[in-house]
């Protein structure tokens, strides 16, 4: 197949590049910095030459959009809102006005979209979407408006010949540089990966292989479209996520840390406690009715395979 990917240098748009053309896909990635083959310049909001690759191709996978991780300043809350809005807007149009449209549409989307939540996990169909929960900053619910947002744009694409598939994605593990196992992974060798502000807050996750399996069978699903999460079905405690992660790394220290101390460490990094604070128990309803089964559903097992990869 063909499979265009908008905003693909990043480290998920590389896990799928790597794994897509490795499969004997042509993949073409658009990016505004083009610097290798098989990349193509686009700006993210309006239409150019690059509408030449989504013509005729079999897929687009968008990922475009400002990263997550830096401090949510008004300015860059506003860019991580623009960045996918305008994206997802401009790639529907030129979907819409294609002479041969891609017969599937994925658009990434975000598991942060659900409530901050202990009590019970979110599937896609009982699932509690956040932005009015008590008790947590009120920042918050941008970061849930812009998920909504991200998805509106999708669902109100006119699109009639492609289907379209929303990516309610979880955080993807993958033993990249720069990724967010490979932050974790150094703090926990640091002696860092103890619980955050007592670690009771859920991380969902999904190991690289199971996304990339996830999206091929998304791909051939015909039967599928609209939200989907992509998480592993094993969400677990932060406390329990960072233990297993020691042990995979055969560190048996881990300094715990307190809510404000997340704070202090979170503008060192120039991120925001958000990532490590909300409560993400998102579970894979649709993938697993659909029959689809995960290599990795647990935790301990997908961190050991990812140090390895990483020591390899």
């Amino acid at each position: 197949m063909k499979i265009v990917i908008p905003g693909g240098t990043g480290q998920v748009g590389s896990v799928l590049n790597r794994a897509l053309s490795a499969a004997g896909h042509e993949v073409v990635v658009l990016t505004r910095r083009p610097t290798e083959p098989g990349q193509v310049y686009w700006d993210g909001a309006t239409p150019g030459p690059w509408m030449e690759a989504i013509d005729g191709s079999d897929v687009v996978i968008n990922l475009a959009g400002r990263s997550v991780n830096c401090r949510y300043t008004p300015a860059n809350l506003r860019a991580m809102m623009d960045s996918r809005v305008l994206s997802t807007r401009v790639v529907g149009e030129v979907i819409g006005a294609a002479a041969r449209p891609p017969r599937v549409w994925l658009q990434m989307s975000t598991a942060t979209v659900y409530a901050h939540r202990f009590d019970a996990p979110h599937d896609e169909a009982t699932g509690v979407i956040g932005g009015t929960e008590p008790d947590v900053p009120g920042y918050w619910s941008y970061s849930v408006g812009i998920a909504r947002c991200w998805e509106r744009e999708q669902e109100e694409a006119d699109t009639p010949h492609t289907r379209k598939v929303a990516l309610r994605a979880a955080m993807v593990m993958s033993p990249d540089r720069g990724g967010v196992f490979d932050v974790l992974s150094w703090m926990t060798r640091l002696g860092l990966g103890g619980p955050v502000a007592g670690g009771g807050q859920y991380v969902s996750w999904i190991h690289d292989h199971d996304f990339v399996r996830a999206v091929e069978f998304l791909i051939d699903r015909e039967d599928l479209f609209g939200p989907v999460n992509l998480a592993a079905p094993g969400p677990l405690p932060q406390r329990a996520f960072m233990r297993d992660l020691r042990g995979a790394w055969r560190m048996p220290v881990g300094l715990p840390a307190t809510r404000w101390m997340a704070e202090v460490g979170a503008f060192a990094l120039r991120s925001d406690t958000e990532l490590l604070l909300k409560s993400r128990r998102v579970v894979p309803g649709r993938l697993l009715d659909a029959g689809f089964g995960f290599a990795y559903p647990r935790w301990p097992e997908a961190a050991r395979d990812l140090v390895r990869r990483r020591k390899a």
